[in-house]
């Protein structure tokens, strides 16, 4: 990729060119406002990428490692939900974000190494964009995964040093990124290897997801699932994975946080535990080799 503002084209479903979608440094693209951004590290963000299968546009953020513009390896991913409320406080919800730029350079000296992407919601139709189970809302889900799947994906890994395959691409998201970070997991098991699931919203569709991961054919992966004890509980989708037989401190684990609440604080704490659950195994590969005596 080139370190200058590389292009691309951008076509709607039916083949007709849209305009060019650029990689941009975040903080020359945002500078200007009104408001006062602090970024860790290098992050990027292609402003108002296009979903042809949504046929609308959201900002996409990408962070990169430490270590990514002066060496020629490749990554893992992690796809993440919300991306407005993950690196900036000016951004986020409330006004506090998850620390995820700081706690990437923070984590990377341990060997935990990743591209971070961080994919807005839309607005208004977040909660259909989210939501895979029709009812009280309208459903836009499989819509947004064939997003992320079909062409998110395929942008990230033409522009940057990715690993393409299912174990080192992830999914996570809190509440109903949460809930679609689920679904995608077991929807799309040929892309996705890893999932963090943050106090997913299980209630919707009367507790929909449940019987479709019941359903679900057992893939190889690995699932970071949480909740607070001041908030409804994932115990239910834990107990579930265990019976499908993912194993407890290897293939699943599950957190609940004494006195979490549901808010974005509460994400940011325990999100460096899912980072090192679900990269535990390209922590050793990033880890520098010892010399033999």
């Amino acid at each position: 990729m080139s370190a200058d503002t590389p292009t691309e084209i951008i076509k709607d479903k039916n083949g007709n060119v849209l305009k060019r979608a650029e990689i941009l440094p975040y903080l020359d693209f945002i500078k200007g406002d009104a408001h006062t951004h602090q970024i860790c590290g290098d992050v990027r963000i292609v402003p108002q990428a296009w979903s042809p299968q949504l046929e609308n546009k959201r900002d996409v953020l990408i962070y990169l490692p430490p270590s990514y513009a002066t060496s020629e390896k490749k990554y893992p991913v992690l796809y993440m939900q919300d991306g407005q409320n993950l690196f900036d406080d000016a951004t986020a919800f409330a006004g506090h974000d998850w620390h995820v730029d700081e706690t990437m350079e923070r984590m990377s000296a341990d060997g935990y190494e990743a591209i971070v992407v961080g994919i807005y919601h839309s607005g208004e139709a977040r909660l259909n964009e989210y939501n895979p189970f029709p009812g009280k809302w309208h459903s836009l889900g499989n819509e947004y995964v064939k997003f992320l799947c079909d062409s998110l994906k395929p942008f990230i890994d033409r522009n940057f040093r990715t690993h393409t395959e299912p174990n080192a691409t992830a999914i996570l998201g809190s509440s109903m990124g949460g809930l679609i970070s689920l679904y995608a997991f077991f929807h799309r098991p040929d892309i996705f290897g890893l999932c963090g699931a943050m106090s997913p919203s299980l209630f919707v569709g009367r507790g929909a997801i449940l019987n479709d991961v019941r359903a679900a054919e057992f893939h190889i992966g690995k699932i970071y699932l949480d909740n607070g004890t001041r908030e409804p509980s994932a115990r239910k989708m834990y107990e579930l994975l265990r019976e499908k037989g993912y194993r407890v401190r290897t293939d699943l684990k599950y957190v609940a946080e004494r006195g979490g609440h549901h808010t974005e604080s509460a994400w940011a704490r325990r999100f460096p535990g899912a980072v090192r659950f679900l990269l535990k195994d390209w922590k050793e590969k990033n880890l520098p080799s010892r010399k033999k005596k």
